[in-house]
């Protein structure tokens, strides 16, 4: 399985709730939080997901997180 398509899943796992870079990062245990970033910018082009400002479901904090719609 691809990074994106882990990055997928798990987005898709948590939906409706939004989820961070960096706990996607945290979750997968990705090393680098930039390739999440990456990731999760590619997945906001795509119907069905959406990427904004709000609190993480995960850490709570206000931050750029994405969820699937």
């Amino acid at each position: 399985m691809t990074v994106l398509e882990q990055v997928r899943a798990l987005i898709e796992r948590l939906a409706p709730d939004p989820i961070c870079d960096d706990c996607i990062a945290d979750k997968l245990n990705l090393s680098v939080r930039h390739h999440t970033n990456h990731k999760t910018r590619e997945l906001m082009g795509e119907p069905g997901f959406e990427r904004r400002l709000d609190e993480c479901a995960m850490c709570g904090k206000s931050k750029k997180v994405i969820r699937a719609m």
